[in-house]
């Protein structure tokens, strides 16, 4: 399911960008100055990026069930299979994943104590799932805002689910850079881990040493040559020959 949503969601991330190309209303300003747009005028000339709302729209509808039901299996799943208890972060993971943070820069030089998940993946990956949902909810806003105006009413709005759409799509990129150089930090073991879905781990080995072994004192030893076992039985005595000449018997 990680490498089904990853692709899944880059085309939602291309496509949605296709989309707000066709109307990119969103700077930053401090009355009327700009001082910072997201895609410049000199980007589209730059990378001749043609207005492509059409083609945009289609597939971002497309990916977007896929989305859904890719993320509502996840859940599901890690719901069922019990590894939810993993996963939720609990009331010492804010103060744990401070800690990891400095250890992740090189400030604290021990890490705290961790289970499967540490305390700041607990909550990245939580909160992945909740912006997975708040990205799925803003998107039915602005796609039917008439059908489902009540959901839109919720977010404050078409005007105001299209930002909090948007700024969903920015941290699902800041999450993916962040993601991927902690993989390249944690080693190639953990990158295949996570294509494979196994890891690898090394035990120490122990050398093999040849175990001395000591006879019984009992086992095969010869008896005394003083003393006869006493199932032994007595040598047998050949009885005397007869005698060659027999005298005669003597008569009275």
């Amino acid at each position: 399911m990680h490498w089904i949503n990853f692709p899944v969601l880059a085309a939602m991330i291309w496509s949605g960008l296709l989309i707000y190309w066709a109307n990119d209303v969103y700077k930053v300003r401090v009355g009327h100055d700009i001082l910072f747009s997201f895609f410049p005028e000199g980007f589209y000339k730059k990378l001749h990026v043609s207005f492509r709302l059409a083609e945009g729209m289609a597939f971002h509808f497309v990916f977007m069930w896929l989305f859904f039901i890719n993320g509502l299996v996840y859940v599901l799943y890690t719901f069922f299979s019990g590894e939810w208890r993993e996963l939720l972060p609990n009331k010492r993971s804010f103060g744990e994943a401070w800690q990891v943070v400095l250890h992740d820069l090189h400030i604290r030089k021990t890490a705290p104590t961790q289970k499967k998940f540490n305390a700041a993946q607990r909550i990245a990956y939580t909160g992945i799932i909740i912006m997975g949902l708040g990205s799925i909810l803003t998107g039915l806003a602005i796609y039917k805002p008439v059908q489902l105006g009540w959901l839109a009413f919720c977010f404050g709005g078409y005007a105001t689910a299209r930002i909090i759409h948007f700024i969903l799509t920015l941290l699902y990129c800041v999450f993916f850079v962040v993601h991927v150089v902690q993989v390249i930090f944690a080693g190639w073991n953990n990158f295949r881990a996570m294509v494979t879905g196994w890891e690898v781990v090394d035990f120490p080995h122990k050398p093999e040493t040849a175990a001395s072994v000591t006879p019984s004192p009992t086992a095969h030893a010869p008896a005394p040559a003083s003393q006869t076992p006493a199932s032994a039985a007595p040598p047998l005595t050949p009885a005397p020959a007869p005698s060659q000449n027999p005298q005669p018997a003597t008569h009275a």
